[in-house]
């Protein structure tokens, strides 16, 4: 086995990785760019070495200054987690020639992988069932169009490298397949710097149904069963549970069988991810799976299969990696109970799912409840320069509907604040009907989006409590007020403060009035309330209105509080008392940059008439694009970007002018 190795990723994944090779009393070896000089995974590894500026390009994606670090370091070995560098092939070459092991597969079997239409043709020379289409080498568009006619309508046009949902088509009509066609190739040629593509005949009801496989260099490979990825949005994976709802014994059976054959035709050794497309429209059928693709990694999804098998993962990558056989065969496998995992993101789920940046101010994640594998801890910040990733929450129970249970529940017990977060959204997604009942495939948020990203009403008790906090009223129930006795009450008469809130985009001027040690009125829509402060703990606040005692978590950040109250999270803004009846003038008249990130695409100057929605600006960040529309019907006044300049949140990108100039 290795002494030490080098886990040349970041986040939360070099965190799980260090804490298997700690257990195995292995010596870890982190790098790290200027962004994540303070990082939790700086801070769990052995030792750590700067890699370079925050831009991936100068830093994790340093193949050469990650050998040289190897060398100086005395790593035998290298991790590459996943994303990076864990599926490049030249890289995995690179390490071979300077004699240090990489923990993955070959290079040739990356290779024979790494391109989707290559990849179909050699599953299909080893008998491995496909989605019916064209993979093969003519792109001429013409061609193309008839390939599309003789596969019959839907089909997908899908980029041959590359992933994530980028480079894909569906066209439902044969009139629109021209342009979708050109579309996929400027996007395959944008992303992975391959414009060619391949058509497949789309499933209208599929299921996203992967097989865990792991090889060795004995010649030995067995699969670790499914994993239902079929919860997504864009293309990108939400929830992922194991096993898959309502699996036939016999489909389970031939799609294990399937994806050992075709981690053997390439001689497959380490960790890898078959995965298949399902055709639902009448239920699980063991002859309505097809081969997509496959993942030469561990996958981000791996801990589902670990709860259910008990097996660890990343163990057996040492192990294999180090010339050991696999520490099971697939008679010796087996898998009990249910597992799920939610992917908790610094992300703005109603507006699109906008990666968010900001420093997490209070977090508390329910890791008595659920097994956590995260890469920040309270005051971390998230930035703009990597995926927007806060933690994996996972659960494993008896049955489907006890994991889901507790997934919920988790998920409700979760408390982030400085930094918007997509865990309501996911929550929306445990409590949904079709889901709950296993009837998953992976049109269903598309399809309820708007139901799961709707944001919860805001509770009067939510109101209440930002309003003594902000008034300073809590911190005499906790004893850290020196006038703790008095509790804010006058003998003569009872106190009258007022708090300005702004909640759900609605400015409040609440009323309080202290009656007495920890006891208030609260001046509400409904009436007034009478509560009273039981227990503050710190954020916590046990409080009792008019017979109904509840708990709740208050934390005041640098922006305003969060209140955390029956399983959601309100933000509140404490405006300013002086600029209350300010408005953002010309807020409506400007383009401005939601978050740090590159003008990509600036199509718009000074004197353009444009209309509403119109896309104006693509600014990339955290490694997606995302598209910014202009906010009125009008004329540009003045453009204040260029293309390829680096700006940062709340940079005015361009100026609409004036009405009343627009008309003259």
């Amino acid at each position: 086995m290795f002494k030490k190795i080098l886990i040349a990723n970041r986040g939360e994944i070099a965190c799980r990785v260090m804490e298997t090779a700690r257990s195995l009393g292995i010596k870890t070896v982190a790098i790290y760019s200027d962004a994540d000089a303070n990082a939790k995974h700086v801070a769990l590894a052995d030792e750590a070495f700067r890699i370079g500026p925050a831009p991936v390009a100068e830093s994790y994606l340093r193949s050469d200054k990650i050998i040289d670090i190897c060398r100086v370091s005395g790593a035998e070995a290298v991790h590459p987690g996943y994303g990076f560098l864990s599926e490049n092939p030249d890289f995995v070459d690179a390490l071979e020639t300077a004699g240090i092991t990489f923990i993955g597969p070959s290079a040739s079997s990356i290779r024979a992988m790494g391109l989707k239409d290559a990849a179909k043709a050699l599953m299909e020379e080893a008998g491995v069932p496909v989605v019916p289409g064209y993979h093969g080498d003519n792109h001429d568009p013409a061609f193309l169009k008839e390939q599309a006619d003789q596969i019959g309508y839907p089909v997908l046009i899908k980029a041959r490298a590359g992933g994530g949902g980028k480079g894909m088509r569906r066209v439902d009509d044969p009139a629109d397949f021209a342009d979708a066609l050109q579309g996929a190739q400027r996007e395959g040629e944008a992303s992975f710097g391959d414009g060619r593509v391949l058509i497949e005949k789309y499933l209208t009801k599929p299921r996203h149904i992967e097989i865990q496989v792991f090889g060795d260099s004995h010649g030995n490979a067995v699969h670790l069963f499914e994993r239902d990825c079929s919860l997504q949005r864009r293309h990108q994976k939400v929830i992922e549970e194991a096993p898959a709802p309502d699996m036939p014994e016999d489909m389970r059976r031939a799609m294990g069988e399937a994806a050992v054959k075709a981690a053997k035709a390439i001689d497959y050794a380490g960790a890898g991810t078959i995965e298949f497309i399902a055709d639902v429209s009448e239920g699980l059928k063991s002859d309505r799976f097809y081969f997509m693709e496959m993942n030469t990694r561990l996958q981000v999804e791996h801990p589902v299969t670990e709860l259910i098998t008990g097996e660890d993962l990343v163990e057996w990558q040492l192990h294999v990696a180090a010339g050991g056989k696999l520490p099971k065969t697939q008679e010796q496998l087996s898998f009990s109970g249910w597992a799920f995992e939610a992917r908790l993101y610094a992300e703005d789920a109603p507006k699109g799912f906008l990666p968010a940046i900001g420093t997490l101010e209070h977090l508390a994640l329910p890791e008595h409840s659920a097994r956590v594998d995260s890469g920040v801890r309270s005051g971390d910040e998230i930035t703009p320069y990597y995926d927007p990733m806060i933690a994996k929450i996972i659960v494993h129970g008896p049955s489907r509907e006890a994991a889901l249970g507790q997934l919920l529940a988790s998920l409700e017990a979760t408390e982030v604040a400085g930094c918007v977060t997509n865990a309501g959204f996911l929550a929306a997604l445990c409590r949904h009907d079709g889901f709950t009942a296993g009837d998953v495939d992976t049109g269903l948020i598309d399809r309820d989006l708007q139901s799961l990203i709707a944001e919860p009403e805001v509770p009067e008790d939510a109101v209440s409590l930002a309003a003594l906090t902000a008034l300073g009223l809590t911190r005499s129930a906790s004893g850290d007020d020196p006038f703790d006795t008095l509790g804010g009450w006058r003998i003569w008469s009872a106190s009258r403060q007022f708090a300005l809130l702004e909640i759900a985009g609605e400015r409040r001027d609440v009323e309080v009035q202290a009656q007495g040690q920890h006891r208030f009125a609260v001046h509400l829509p409904s009436g007034v309330r009478s509560y009273s402060l039981v227990d503050v703990t710190g954020n916590a606040i046990v409080f009792d209105c008019e017979g109904h005692r509840a708990r709740a978590v208050v934390v005041k950040g640098k922006k305003g509080l969060t209140v955390f109250l029956g399983g959601h999270a309100f933000p509140v803004n404490l405006p300013d008392m002086l600029s209350a009846d300010d408005d953002a003038s010309g807020a409506g008249d400007q383009l401005i940059a939601p978050m740090p990130g590159l003008v990509k695409v600036l199509s718009a100057k000074a004197g353009d008439a444009v209309t509403k929605d119109q896309p104006l600006v693509i600014l990339e960040a955290m490694k997606m694009e995302h598209t910014l529309k202009a906010p009125r019907d009008g004329v540009i006044g003045e453009v204040l970007a260029t293309e390829g300049e680096q700006v940062t949140d709340g940079t005015v990108l361009l100026a609409l002018a004036e009405e009343n100039d627009a008309a003259a």
